[in-house]
């Protein structure tokens, strides 16, 4: 089993950890920072170094209770002891970025999130919506830069799902993603305008986001409306 590190601290750059097992190029880590694709965010990259060797992660997926990170050469053995360094980059940013374009988006218009996909610098969200516009755009780049620049906190806890699961409209999304099976559920708020079920890795407040413009918008089926954006300083 990994323990998630990033779940309760975003900000880790590196780690020691040990490798558990090993399936080709492919190690499980019994603790690792690097996030695990999924969510509509990518995996994370970085590299492990070893006694005698180092390899770069190029791709990382949850399997099961494990995280399995794909490495682009020889790994170690199970049971080595690795160091682990993260390519930190604007992930964290992209994506604290996308829950502030929901929350205006929730709040406002009363639209679920239909899709999701985001890239150091970059995002899209699909909304529920059935009217699309150059002008609605614009508002809504508006209203979603007012809210990063109010310096909202972001929160993470993590909950028993009796508990969560009481939350109004916690889940945000037209499709209930959450497992059955999982009986703790990680919560993202960005205090005083939205609370969601989320994995992903988040910045600690909105400010640190910088400012959004939206580049796209576009029409992907008849209450389904896109909207790209680009993360700028």
């Amino acid at each position: 089993m990994t323990t998630l590190l990033y779940q309760t601290d975003s900000y880790l750059r590196e780690t020691d950890a040990t490798a558990t097992r090993v399936e080709g190029t492919q190690v499980a880590l019994d603790r690792t920072i690097f996030y695990a694709q999924g969510g509509g965010q990518p995996a994370d990259h970085g590299t492990l170094q070893w006694d005698g060797g180092r390899a770069r992660v190029i791709d990382v997926r949850k399997v099961g209770q494990d995280v399995l990170h794909t490495l682009d050469g020889p790994p170690p053995s199970a049971g080595t002891a690795v160091h682990a360094a993260l390519d930190w980059d604007a992930l964290m940013r992209a994506h604290t970025a996308t829950h502030v374009l929901d929350g205006v988006i929730w709040r406002d218009y009363g639209a679920l999130v239909t899709g999701s996909a985001m890239q150091p610098g970059s995002a899209r969200q699909d909304f529920e919506l059935e009217h699309m516009s150059a002008d609605f755009a614009t508002e809504v780049e508006r209203r979603t830069n007012a809210e990063l620049g109010a310096d909202r906190e972001v929160r993470v806890r993590i909950l028993p799902r009796a508990e969560a699961l009481i939350i109004p409209d916690l889940i945000r999304t037209k499709i209930n993603l959450l497992p059955i099976g999982i009986e703790q559920i990680r919560v993202v708020e960005i205090v005083g305008l939205d609370l969601q079920a989320d994995g992903g890795t988040h910045v600690a407040r909105t400010s640190e986001v910088g400012t959004i413009r939206i580049v796209g918008h576009e029409s992907k089926g008849r209450i389904n409306k896109r909207l790209r954006l680009a993360i700028e300083a």
